[in-house]
């Protein structure tokens, strides 16, 4: 593309588009926009757009994609096409940073992420000046710019605070720090004085402290993986300002708005974060300043109002005193039982409260209410902050911390039975103070797995959560229902089961509360205590046991997805999915009504999809219901089709690329489970899965291979006579899948089921081409991922066309070429092959080779006969070798770059290991030893085993 003018309005036009909310004019600008991304100056363009262009909206527009444009394709992953040419990346980092800095702060957000996102990969190595430009721009007195330089360097920093430790990590760091360090210490003690300097002007106080509370967020970064010698030596000036910064109160600065946090709140809030970090991890050297924070902190807490602006940094403020308790050190600060009984009262207590902003949470945005409270996501809510005290205190101080809150408990308690309608609340708090109390070590799986053995959990549970559950009215007190279903999720691990099962009917009723939190908590506890397992490692909860349940269980779950706020939630659909796993044939009378509704469900989905988790969870319930039926009756796979291929079909046409590798999975279940041959609706489908474009993006990759496979094994010969002309097509998906390091092994899968299935005939014309191609990629990137894969299929086809083919087709390659393969690949990389069916292909191809081959009888390759066998014992009898070379960059099966729809494996469309040689060998040492037998009897005196050790080992194999 061209720098002018025409491609710059082209451009602007279609950014355009994009924001148009009909589907017919939007879809096909983002797929205009997505076809051109890969010409040179793309990129180049957006940038002139977003500096020139005088619509305020197309410029934010251009912003936006371009920064989505460099987070899909910045980073060069091997053998995938580079989008982004060398001449447009070195143009980017020139310019970039000056286009940043010069731009509105709404387009200067959008360029700093990107910034970020090229540093990632380029920085250091590949942009050294960045650092060295973004420091000379502080001398340049304009906030405006510093603030834009401060809020890159933060989104360039911040991974520090979770990188693992490493050499090069560390080498970054120290550059960092040489360069930046000093001058951001300078900049923090300039920032200061003009704060005293204009403390009456609210205007530039604003960005002031807006600057102060970036730069508290690199302090953080920086500081977060060990304590730079810089910062140890001025300590001093970072803590006394941050202290003081910690007490300051200027009125200029307090809003009125009870919502939104203010600048003050703010820093204040990420100084306790810095604070905390040091309390923790450096608590040596920061003993010093320690009583000063402890103090200041304090007062923070008991001074600071219940607004919701202040919850960040009231949560802030007592996690901070949560990891100052939990160190041996400090220590001697809380012993005092008027200490623990002041925090209790005054931090603890207040901050556990149910507060009006919670109860409009709860009731007008269920779904962040949820995020936060279920998922544990409510790291900064003042009940996370609490809860995490109280655990802190009860490391040292159990039976005082557990004496001072059961006496506020049985007082919360009594308060709600004097006024159940207008006290709730009092429960409310008391239920969550018992959580907090008894629950010491936690997971997702399994909930609570360590308790206060002072709290009886069993006892609070009858007299106080059952009452709630048993209610007959399940929209009455919908935030304490939600609070009793939540107890039993979180203690499940430690409830009997008695109680468990008592409460099964009980949460299947609240799935049909009003409140979307209930039926929602209803769905998930139900889900979790299905994953539960019992003795033998069976369900703890048996399909036997749900039986007097089952009906009313599926009625629910799929009634309450229709309640207003639930038509997509993924905790329901997980649950649906989980309780089919769990009740297996029992649902299948109810699956020809809930088939439809599944069905029905996914065409709406796929109009337009939103919600990744519900869509997963859907489909697994697709595939259970299809794989529970089928078992039961193959024959009503028929009937799947009938239901799925038009919803199928509609995704496929419309490319809903979210759902396409789910389609292509479920359709090679149903494939799959075909006992009779290849329907003629596959085969319409067939040559379309050879197009190009479907493989080109990633994530389609394995399901589309595994659908092949499915072809090939289902119909295979219909292929071979109806569809030959499209064998060079699945040859070249093949051709391309073998050429990339990531995918190599998903060609080899199909390279495997083409030599197993397909009629011996119809690829002989292809053989020659086939082996040349491996051999040119052995040749150009040998990987061990990739020879394992070689020796895998080198091997099955000696099973399949005999030791003598594969001989002569090698040697018609080059002369001499079936030795040098043995000698250079099999005899000593065969022990790399990892895999019981894999083995066993292997342990059968080399005994083919070793007896039914007569030129490693009487030729030169007669020399290569017991290294062969000793291989192939070593395989039998040695541990695998799993070594890789130093200097092989391995890629990982599962990366996938940039945003591509990555391949999400359905767990309940799974396929079963395939064995191709299946039960015509059972035991392939038994058939070595057969096979050496009969050999020496053919060839008497010529079957030489050199190694004791070899003799005896293939004389216990018979």
């Amino acid at each position: 593309m061209e720098l002018n003018d025409g491609n710059l309005q082209t451009l602007t036009e279609y950014l355009q588009k994009t924001l148009s909310p009909d589907p017919a004019v939007r879809r096909p600008a983002e797929k205009f926009l997505e076809s051109v991304e890969g010409t040179q100056n793309y990129s180049i363009l957006l940038l002139t757009v977003l500096e020139k262009s005088q619509n305020e909206v197309i410029r934010v527009c251009a912003a936006v994609t371009f920064k989505n444009y460099i987070k899909r394709n910045w980073r060069v992953v091997e053998d995938e096409p580079n989008k982004i040419s060398d001449p447009d990346r070195t143009a980017i980092k020139a310019n970039i940073v000056n286009l940043m800095l010069s731009s509105p702060e709404q387009i200067q957000k959008q360029l700093s992420d990107a910034i970020s996102i090229i540093g990632r990969e380029d920085f250091p190595q590949k942009w050294p000046d960045l650092l060295t430009e973004m420091v000379t721009r502080f001398q340049s007195g304009d906030f405006h710019i510093i603030n834009g330089i401060l809020r890159t360097a933060h989104s360039l920093f911040k991974r520090y605070r979770h990188e693992f430790k490493s050499n090069e990590l560390w080498s970054e760091i120290k550059l960092v720090l040489d360069t930046f360090a000093q001058p951001l210490t300078e900049l923090f003690k300039a920032t200061i004085d003009l704060c005293q300097t204009h403390a009456t002007d609210i205007n530039a106080l604003k960005v002031l402290f807006s600057s102060l509370t970036l730069i508290s967020k690199l302090f953080y970064s920086l500081n977060f993986q060990d304590l730079p010698e810089f910062f140890e030596d001025n300590m001093e000036t970072w803590m006394t300002n941050f202290h003081n910064l910690l007490t300051l109160d200027n009125k200029l600065l307090q809003t009125d708005d009870e919502e939104e946090a203010g600048l003050l709140e703010l820093l204040k809030s990420q100084i306790c974060d810095n604070a905390a970090l040091y309390a923790q991890k450096y608590d040596e050297e920061f003993q010093p300043y320690l009583p000063r924070f402890v103090t200041a902190i304090w007062n923070l807490l008991v001074t600071t109002g219940q607004e919701v602006k202040y919850d960040l940094l009231v949560s802030n403020a007592i996690q901070f005193l949560a990891s100052v308790c939990e160190r041996p050190h400090y220590k001697h600060l809380f012993e005092d039982q008027n200490v623990l009984t002041s925090i209790c009262e005054k931090v603890i207590v207040p901050n556990m409260e149910f507060r009006s902003a919670d109860e409009e949470a709860f009731e007008d945005n269920s779904e962040e209410y949820i995020i936060r409270d279920l998922e544990g996501s409510d790291i900064d809510t003042r009940r996370r902050a609490a809860c995490d005290l109280v655990r802190g205190l009860c490391k040292f101080f159990e039976g005082p911390v557990t004496g001072i809150f059961s006496g506020y408990v049985s007082s919360m308690l009594t308060e709600y039975a004097k006024n159940p309608g207008v006290n709730w609340k009092h429960k409310d708090a008391a239920i969550y103070l018992v959580t907090s109390l008894a629950s010491k070590a936690q997971t997702q799986k399994h909930g609570i797995t360590q308790a206060n053995e002072l709290v009886n959990l069993s006892e609070f549970f009858v007299n106080h959560i059952l009452v709630d559950l048993k209610s007959p009215n399940v929209n009455e007190f919908p935030v304490l229902k939600a609070d009793a279903i939540k107890y039993v999720m979180t203690f499940r691990s430690q409830l009997p089961k008695e109680q468990l099962l008592e409460t099964v009917p009980l949460l299947v009723a609240h799935l049909q509360a009003e409140s979307i939190v209930q039926h929602t908590y209803a769905a998930h506890a139900l889900e979790r205590l299905f994953t539960m397992r019992g003795a033998n490692n069976t369900t703890l909860i048996t399909p036997t046991e749900m039986a007097p349940f089952t009906e009313q269980l599926l009625n629910n779950l799929f009634k309450s997805l229709a309640i207003p706020g639930s038509s997509e939630n993924e905790y329901i659909m997980k649950a649906i999915m989980r309780s089919f796993s769990l009740l297996q044939e029992a649902i299948v009378p109810y699956i020809p009504t809930l088939i439809g509704q599944l069905t029905h469900k996914l065409l709406l989905v796929s109009k337009n999809p939103s919600k990744p988790h519900f869509n997963h969870y859907l489909f697994e319930s697709l595939c259970l219901s299809i794989r529970i039926t089928c078992k039961a009756n193959p024959d009503t796979v028929n009937s799947f089709e009938e239901a799925l291929f038009p919803v199928f079909t509609e995704i496929l046409q419309n490319d809903v690329q979210e759902f396409v590798p789910y389609v292509f999975q479920v359709m090679s279940l149903l494939l799959e489970i075909h006992t009779s041959s290849i329907p003629s609706s596959y085969m319409a489908l067939f040559p379309h899965l050879l197009q190009p474009a479907l493989w080109e993006r990633t994530g389609n990759i394995p399901p589309l291979v595994r659908l092949l496979q499915a072809y090939l094994e289902k119909g295979a010969a219909t292929i071979a006579s109806a569809a030959a002309d499209k064998i060079p097509g699945l040859l070249g998906v093949f051709q391309k899948l073998i050429a990339s390091k990531a995918n190599d092994h998903q060609g080899f899968y199909l390279l495997n089921s083409i030599v197993e299935h397909m009629p011996p005939d119809s690829i002989t014309q292809y053989r020659k081409q086939i082996f040349i191609l491996l051999f040119q990629r052995l040749q150009s990137s040998k990987t061990t991922k990739f020879v394992k894969s070689f020796l895998v299929f080198i091997n099955l086809y000696c099973v399949k066309y005999g030791a003598i083919a594969l001989q002569e087709i090698f040697d018609s390659i080059q002369p001499k070429m079936f030795g040098m393969v043995v000698e250079k690949i099999i005899i000593p990389e065969v022990q790399k092959v990892s895999g019981q069916v894999e083995k066993k292909i292997c342990a059968v191809g080399i005994t083919k080779i070793l007896t039914e081959c007569p030129a490693m009888m009487d030729t030169e390759y007669t020399k290569l006969w017991s290294p062969l066998l000793q291989a192939l014992i070593g395989l039998f009898e040695l541990p695998e070798d799993d070594s890789i070379p130093d200097d092989e960059h391995f890629i990982d099966i599962e990366d996938t770059p940039g945003y591509q729809t990555a391949f999400s494996q359905l767990a309940f469309a799974g396929k079963k290991e395939h064995d191709p040689i299946g039960d015509a060998v059972s035991n392939p040492k038994i058939l070595l030893a057969q096979s050496l037998h009969k050999l020496s009897t053919a060839c008497p005196g010529r079957v030489s085993i050199t190694h004791e050790k070899d003799a005896e080992i293939i004389t216990k194999m018979t």
